[in-house]
């Protein structure tokens, strides 16, 4: 592929300067694949170029990860050693950043039981939670992204040849990312800030509800009294910007826990622990998931529902127009970090306190899901009507037909 490396080179550069936004003096930790360790060490030359003092890489490796899940102990598959969770909370205290860089469709789990494996992540979920809840909460700066692989590329274009998808895959993404800009940064800057006006919009016109209404999908949403609309870029508690997600389309905030009422239907398929599950519905009532469909995926939906008692609430609602530089491209990505920036969603689990006024967050933060997951799934189309309420009753469109509406087409 033309210019492939410099392509790459821009990525490593965005990802660092853009996505993490690494300070001088600062703690980069990188969680990647053993397969990607080429374009992580590009990673590591621009965060040093960039400041960092110190990057500490943890490796994954997705065979390995089979072999302790078929062959662990019971013990094993429960223990998290203490010294690596203190080392994380260790240096998100001191003010590290966290890019965690995805290498979609590798992990080879099929004929595993999945009651194993969802005690391997039960037990590390609890055991990271006090450090999940600094990124959660916005404390540190994190930014997750992905790289192509042959296996991820098959999913998309299982009739090429692995590495025609491949290369076609790179090359969906180049345009994605605004990598096949003149200048990527200043592309990307230029994004972040019509985001932020479409945010600063829903909040000067701060509706109480949402309506969704579509084929299979009639729900309404509550938001709570200091809701707060945000994207993806956020600020940690030096108040330095970063971007959570690379790439990102949308505008959300958190909605109020038991204010979402009625039926909603997905539009893309969700893939969790390289299980699909596709076709579902789920029902709710003062925000709680009462009952649910699949057609696809019943036994991995069943284990997302009975992870927690928050796992059958929403903490996340987003809105994302069906013309988004994805949805434009057709394709479906079987990776919710590309599936939900292509489609309004909405996410099962933990509600982000950034949805709240930051003077009521510590009053309200009771009024928003807390789970230990956080699972988004998609409801948008190009046949989705958003409209919002107001306090007064008065109901305003946001989105028509999948698209913002003239005032909010920024």
């Amino acid at each position: 592929m033309k210019n492939f490396e410099d392509r790459l080179d821009k990525y490593a550069e965005l990802v660092i300067k853009v996505g993490i936004n690494i300070q001088q003096g600062q703690i980069l930790v990188i969680s990647a694949s053993i397969t990607a360790a080429d374009f992580v060490r590009k990673v590591c030359r621009y965060a040093y170029l960039n400041g960092a003092h110190y990057v500490y890489v943890k490796w994954n490796d997705e065979k390995l990860l089979r072999l302790e899940c078929e062959l662990m102990s019971e013990q094993g598959l429960e223990y998290t050693p203490d010294w690596l969770v203190k080392g994380y909370e260790e240096m998100a205290n001191e003010g590290a950043a966290f890019l965690y860089i995805l290498s979609p469709h590798l992990q080879d789990i099929k004929g595993i039981d999945p009651a194993r494996l969802d005690k391997m992540e039960y037990a590390a979920a609890m055991a990271f939670r006090p450090f999940t809840e600094k990124l959660t909460s916005m404390q540190v700066s994190w930014t997750v992204i992905a790289l192509p692989t042959e296996a991820w590329a098959a999913t998309i274009f299982p009739k090429m040849e692995p590495n025609d998808g491949l290369e076609r895959l790179w090359e969906e993404l180049f345009k994605i990312l605004k990598l096949d800009s003149e200048n990527p940064i200043l592309a990307w800057e230029q994004h972040m800030k019509r985001l932020n006006k479409r945010a600063a919009l829903l909040n000067d016109m701060y509706f109480r509800y949402l309506h969704f209404k579509a084929e299979g999908t009639d729900l309404t949403i509550e938001l709570p009294q200091h809701h707060h609309w945000v994207h993806g870029m956020e600020k940690n508690n030096n108040g330095i910007p970063f971007i959570c997600n690379i790439p990102t389309e949308e505008i959300y905030t958190t909605p109020l826990k038991t204010g979402v009422n009625g039926v909603v239907k997905n539009t893309r398929p969700l893939v969790y622990d390289g299980q699909i599950i596709d076709d579902f519905t789920f029902i709710f009532k003062d925000g709680k998931i009462i009952d649910y469909t699949t057609k696809n995926g019943l036994d991995a939906l069943q284990g997302i529902l009975k992870t927690d008692e928050g796992a059958k609430y929403i903490g996340e609602v987003a809105l994302v127009s069906h013309d988004s530089a994805i949805s434009a491209s057709n394709l479906m990505f079987y990776h919710a970090l590309f599936d939900e920036n292509a489609s309004c969603h909405l996410a099962i689990g933990q509600g982000y306190i950034s949805g709240l006024q930051e003077e009521h967050r510590a009053n309200d933060a009771s009024s928003i899901n807390s789970s230990m997951i956080h699972i988004d799934f998609m409801i948008g189309s190009e046949h989705l009507h958003v409209n919002g309420i107001s306090e007064d009753g008065s109901v305003k469109a946001i989105l028509v037909n999948g698209k913002w509406e003239t005032d909010f087409n920024i």
